[in-house]
């Protein structure tokens, strides 16, 4: 499917870490290995309700030219519920590919590109009355 949406572009890879406040937006060697020339590209607040617990997101991003199995190692780390936060977007954000452990989202441009993508892949779908 990666290859459906990105064969030939440019794109772009979000990944995301987490920290207390006074915490360093510091990466683990597992991280910058996953996802090789990152750089931090913002970090916020999460909308935790409790006060006590207050949590930084710092989101990295790298562009790169797609090539088939180019981030199998990060797809892997999703899969396997080591790495989350995952974004994979062509430059102009009209498609996203959010992976986490179990499946993925993917956000297309308009509805016409999201019902023919659904056809063509409709045996992937949840057999939940309301696709869930």
């Amino acid at each position: 499917m990666l290859d459906e949406l990105f064969a030939g572009q440019d794109v772009c890879v979000i990944t995301n870490g987490w920290s207390c406040p006074g915490d360093a937006a510091v990466r683990s060697d597992d991280q910058r290995r996953l996802h090789p020339g990152s750089e931090l590209w913002t970090s916020s607040l999460t909308n935790e309700p409790d006060p006590e617990y207050r949590v930084f997101q710092h989101s990295y991003i790298s562009c790169i030219r797609w090539q088939t199995a180019c981030i199998d190692p990060l797809l892997r780390s999703v899969a396997d519920n080591v790495s989350a936060g995952v974004i994979i977007t062509d430059t102009n954000l009209g498609q996203l590919y959010h992976p986490y452990d179990g499946g993925a989202d993917v956000i297309l441009a308009n509805s016409s590109s999201r019902d023919a993508m659904r056809e063509r892949h409709s045996d992937w779908l949840s057999k939940h009355p309301q696709g869930l």
